[in-house]
């Protein structure tokens, strides 16, 4: 049998049906390239892409920063195994903790393993230090992922009865109900794990009186406060990071999406106290791989360089006056989130039609919730593009509402 390499859509789309194992719904397009804030599909229609490859593409979609990276890397070394340290994996490191508060740091390959990371490295600590504490306090309408442990610990009401029997040791709150979580608290406790903005839930906030009552409630306990900043790293939400909102410093923080800009990277960052894994605890394959450490270095390298967060704030309050300009118009309510990581209610439980229109009118959005469209552009979005975003928007909802 002749192989061949398909590039008709038909043939394509054809293909993608028999072979591609079904997980979602996905339009019958086919991606085929990308530049700056545009994806092209395979019959060269053009995209504003307001999703950003799902808050990953923070440099827009094929920056030179990661082509001459991978170009520079693959020459060097590509993969040395986890057995040995490498130069690119040392320098990444470096740089993550020389602009943070941490003094550690893991790598792997997606949020969800590195939240893996901090569940384990959080009862480890409860081994250790709290008599064997297990349980792992998270909010309600959390997100961490989708493997077993980080399913169990999210806090979706659909996914409760998904894959039975789960990860035990996990116990849901409301966000920022302070009295919840003393009631939840017990001597088996050893962590407190949330999203600072839940960004699956719909752009929901942690209040700061919140977030430090928590850390006065870790510190008096001896249990651990961990960041999922998956989705609020890397200059997301105005700042490197989001627990800088806070005027506190978590003892875990987990990052992935804009982190490698694109390639598959995450990592957990820790301070030097709970540097209490053992040989063995915790490993990967992949993890602290030389493709993916030069990537990571260039794209956050990139990110401070040019003070990508400073434009996301100033880009994000821009957005959201642009927002709150048509509201009134299409009775849009609740406009909200800091930096690039934006949503507003819808008045009726429409999203996924807006969403398909405002894909057959060349812009791609999201909608976390049928009432509820969420914005996450790549860094370097400019008021142009936020300008061309609300016409192609303001029409979509011109038709459907």
């Amino acid at each position: 049998m002749t192989n061949t390499y398909l590039e008709n859509t038909t043939e394509l789309l054809n293909e993608a049906q028999q072979s591609i194992l079904f997980t979602t719904i996905r339009p019958n397009i086919v991606m085929d390239y990308g530049k700056g804030m545009y994806l092209w599909d395979t019959d060269k229609k053009k995209y504003l892409d307001f999703i950003g490859g799902w808050a990953v593409t923070c440099l827009g979609h094929c920056p030179d920063a990661i082509r001459l990276a991978l170009a520079h890397q693959t020459t060097q070394l590509i993969n040395a195994s986890p057995s040995f340290l490498n130069t690119p994996m040392i320098n990444f490191a470096k740089l993550l903790i020389e602009h943070s508060c941490f003094d550690r740091v893991f790598f792997t390959n997606s949020g969800a393993e590195a939240n893996e990371g901090a569940i384990k490295l959080a009862r480890k600590h409860g081994t250790i230090k709290l008599n064997g504490a297990c349980e792992i306090i998270t909010a309600v309408n959390s997100f961490h992922g989708r493997t077993l442990a980080t399913m169990s610990a999210t806090g979706k009401e659909k996914w409760q009865a998904l894959f039975e029997p789960k990860v035990g040791g996990f116990n849901h709150v409301p966000l920022n109900d302070i009295d919840a979580i003393k009631t939840a608290l017990s001597p088996n406790t050893c962590a407190i794990m949330l999203e600072p903005i839940q960004g699956e839930g719909g752009v929901i906030e942690s209040k700061e009186t919140y977030i430090k009552a928590l850390r006065q409630l870790c510190d008096e306990t001896g249990i651990l406060l961990i960041f999922d900043e998956v989705q609020t790293g890397i200059g997301r939400t105005g700042k490197l990071f989001a627990y800088e909102h806070y005027g506190i410093e978590p003892d875990i923080i987990t990052l992935a999406k804009g982190i490698g800009g694109g390639f598959p990277l995450s990592a957990l960052l820790t301070k030097e106290k709970f540097n209490i894994f053992e040989a063995g605890d915790q490993g990967g394959t992949y993890s602290g791989q030389p493709l993916a450490m030069a990537v990571g270095y260039a794209v956050v390298n990139e990110v401070i360089k040019n003070n990508l967060a400073a434009n996301a704030a100033k880009q994000g309050t821009y957005l959201c006056n642009k927002l709150r300009d048509i509201s009134a118009k299409f009775n849009l309510a609740n406009i909200r989130g800091k930096g690039l990581l934006v949503a507003f209610d819808l008045p009726t439980s429409n999203g996924s039609k807006i969403v398909a229109e405002c894909l057959n009118e060349g812009l791609i959005i999201n909608s976390p919730r049928p009432s509820i469209i969420r914005l996450m552009p790549p860094l370097i979005v400019t008021s142009e593009d936020i300008d061309t975003m609300i016409e192609i928007l303001a029409k979509v909802l011109t038709k459907l509402t």
